[in-house]
């Protein structure tokens, strides 16, 4: 961690993406923004704004064209295990089981066979899935699936866990009881946390603070901080003021994504 308690510091980020036809697309203009130690932060925005392509620029996935990404001080320079990540999609290996989709990450870090099992059972009791470590991923549910990937994004201590809409594809029902889980496992291990999504809901349920991106080519339009007490009742009068006010901004952003070409 960086001494002023800063753990991911974006100055001037912007990221051009260049066609076969030589056309240039600006997906976005400027965001600087600051992430604190343990903080839990969502990246709210209309879908195709580029809160995703911030979120793999950190993850070292992508280059900014210009700007910098420093983690605890230090510049971003590619993929590393500090950097866990969870995808929309659960991207789980079918042929192994739930230990040993966990494990992966330990396996390839050469991690001690016992301490890989003390870490896995640590984790597997963390996301809620005490009797399924023999289970293959068909055999699980969607929202079961997921926290798989939660826990093996977690399996080797990330400094920065980056959870790109990882409840996009799950039911309602589940996707609020996944909330719920997400809030006591971040108070559980304290992960600072970037976590991305085009729901209003998702960002008020879980993040300290909601980075709201406008739309192509983006930049933060606004940052709120919730200060609701955790965890967090969507019918609360606090609640529901708060996400009036974000989905009157978002909508506006939204309108404008749809009128860009090819949108």
């Amino acid at each position: 961690m960086a001494s002023d308690g800063i753990k991911l510091r974006a100055e001037n980020i912007k990221k051009y993406f260049y066609t076969h036809e030589g056309v240039t697309v600006r997906a976005i203009k400027d965001v600087t923004l600051d992430i604190r130690e343990g903080e839990f932060v969502a990246l709210l925005g209309p879908s195709g704004c580029g809160k995703s392509t911030f979120l793999f620029m950190v993850a070292g996935f992508e280059e900014p064209t210009a700007g910098k990404l420093m983690l605890d001080g230090e510049p971003i320079k590619g993929p590393s295990p500090n950097r866990g990540i969870v995808f929309q999609e659960y991207v789980l290996f079918p042929w192994r089981t739930v230990r040993k989709n966990i494990e992966f990450g330990l396996e390839i870090q050469r991690t001690d066979k016992k301490e890989r099992a003390e870490r896995c059972d640590e984790l597997i009791g963390l996301v809620g899935l005490k009797g399924f470590e023999e289970a293959y991923p068909h055999t699980l549910s969607g929202g079961m699936q997921q926290r798989v990937a939660i826990a093996r994004a977690l399996a080797y201590d990330p400094d920065l866990l980056l959870m790109d809409e990882p409840f996009g594809a799950l039911d309602a029902q589940t996707r609020l009881r996944l909330i719920r889980d997400l809030v006591r496992i971040h108070e559980a291990t304290h992960k600072t946390t970037m976590f991305v999504t085009h729901s209003v809901e998702e960002a008020i349920g879980l993040a300290d603070r909601i980075f709201l991106f406008a739309a192509r080519p983006s930049y933060i339009k606004e940052v709120a901080e919730v200060k609701i007490p955790k965890p967090r009742e969507i019918t609360s009068d606090e609640f529901i003021d708060l996400q009036r006010t974000l989905l009157k901004s978002l909508n506006v952003e939204v309108e404008k994504m749809m009128k860009l070409p090819g949108e």
